[in-house]
């Protein structure tokens, strides 16, 4: 059965709230008051404890996501397959963000936010399926506007903010849990995504009979030579995703401990990089999308926008200063906001069952949530065994290696 269209009009606003919404609160909690109340509860332990929640997170973030994916697929309701579930995620994210806001101990801590990561997944899996709801022409706008500007916003624009109240974290955590559910509902509001109530659901009878299973989500997985594209897809993503997150992850820690700002300067420069990478998120959120409609080239942006970010990460290493930390936001917000801009569009070119859209981009941006739980843990290995140093080699290797495994796709040709 053909997709319900929703316009651009409608469309659009909704890719860039929704994501924006859901991606910054976690960033900013996940990048600074998570960190700094861990600080406050073990000091010696911080960067252990940050890799521990992420560890976890990244477990109990691949389950829900896979899971997430594959009812939204299933779903029929008179607000369309994918609204309830975000909806409800958003609600379920907020009140954990909440809880977590009073924990007494890291013990209460890490319950709430192993609660926050299955609810956020509620939201990303069944969101970036909107993308899906565009015309054919106008995919890759709908993906820039997700990607480009939703998550540039996101990713940089609410850490802005969140950098003004590191002094009241606790706080942080509450407004930006409250922050989530309205973003989502409104974006909810705005998309109105069509009642889907007269849509055949694509399963098996057999699988109706017996129910879902772990075990269905991993067989649901297609071999290499039907799905390598998505494989190598998901592999770039990965590598990206570590490679930038290996540093944002520990951006707090970078600054005082590496480079030995103080309080003051550290607000500073965290806000300095955010405002600049927010700004080319912004642009190539704008430019990236509809240059790619209209010229047809897709792939070879988003395999180089993983140099920008190598060269980035290499900046603050070898000039460990202001003119590094200034470089650093200027290479690194060039290649994500290309990046955010298009890859979003590249996964959906390449998934092997246009039947379980929501079930394939929840995996693929699953690399939004897993890749920042990998990402400290490598990390704190590095750190203890070489330096903090290591960090940004570590990130310029993994950033390549995700360059080179998008360059290797073929049915996207350029």
């Amino acid at each position: 059965m053909k997709i319900k269209e929703v316009s651009l009009k409608r469309l659009i606003p909704g890719l860039i709230i929704g994501p924006a919404f859901w991606l910054g609160p976690y960033i900013a909690v996940s990048s600074l008051f998570l960190p700094t109340m861990l600080q406050q509860f073990d000091s010696a332990h911080k960067v252990q404890l940050v890799a521990l929640f992420s560890t976890l997170g990244m477990v109990v973030a691949a389950f829900s996501n896979m899971l997430a994916g594959w009812l939204s697929d299933r779903t029929k309701s008179r607000f369309g397959k994918r609204t309830p579930w975000l909806v409800g995620g958003s609600a379920a994210f907020m009140v954990s963000m909440i809880c977590a806001s009073v924990s007494p101990n890291v013990t209460v801590l890490l319950i709430s936010w192993l609660i926050g990561q299955v609810a956020l997944n509620f939201i990303v899996a069944p969101m970036v399926a909107w993308i899906d709801l565009a015309s054919e022409d106008n995919q890759g706008t709908a993906s820039g506007a997700y990607g480009g500007l939703g998550m540039a916003i996101g990713n940089n624009g609410f850490t802005i903010l969140a950098a003004g109240l590191l002094g009241q974290y606790r706080l942080g955590f509450i407004i930006f849990g409250v922050l989530t559910f309205i973003g989502t509902l409104i974006a909810a509001v705005i998309v109105h995504e069509p009642s889907n109530l007269d849509e055949e659901i694509i399963i098996k009878e057999k699988n109706k009979k017996s129910g879902f299973s772990i075990n269905k989500l991993f067989t649901a997985f297609p071999k290499w030579s039907i799905g390598r594209d998505y494989y190598l897809a998901l592999i770039g993503k990965l590598f990206q995703g570590v490679g930038n997150f290996m540093v944002t992850g520990y951006l707090l820690f970078i600054m005082t401990d590496f480079l030995h700002k103080g309080a003051q300067e550290t607000q500073q420069s965290i806000q300095l990089i955010n405002g600049v990478m927010l700004i080319f998120g912004i642009a190539m959120g704008f430019i990236a999308g509809p240059v790619s409609d209209k010229f047809k080239i897709l792939k070879l942006p988003i395999a180089l926008s993983t140099i920008s970010l190598g060269i980035g990460a290499l900046s603050i290493f070898f000039f460990q200063n202001t003119i590094g930390i200034g470089i650093y936001a200027f290479t690194a917000g060039l290649g994500m906001g290309i990046w955010n801009s298009l890859d979003n569009l590249l996964n959906l070119k390449v998934i092997p069952d246009k039947n379980r859209v929501a079930f394939f981009l929840g995996i693929y941006n699953l690399g939004n949530t897993v890749t920042q739980a990998i990402a400290p843990v490598i990390a704190a290995i590095l750190i203890s065994m070489i330096g903090f140093s290591s960090i940004f080699i570590f990130s310029f290797v993994f950033s390549m290696i995700g360059g080179i495994s998008i360059f290797l796709i073929r049915t996207v040709k350029k």
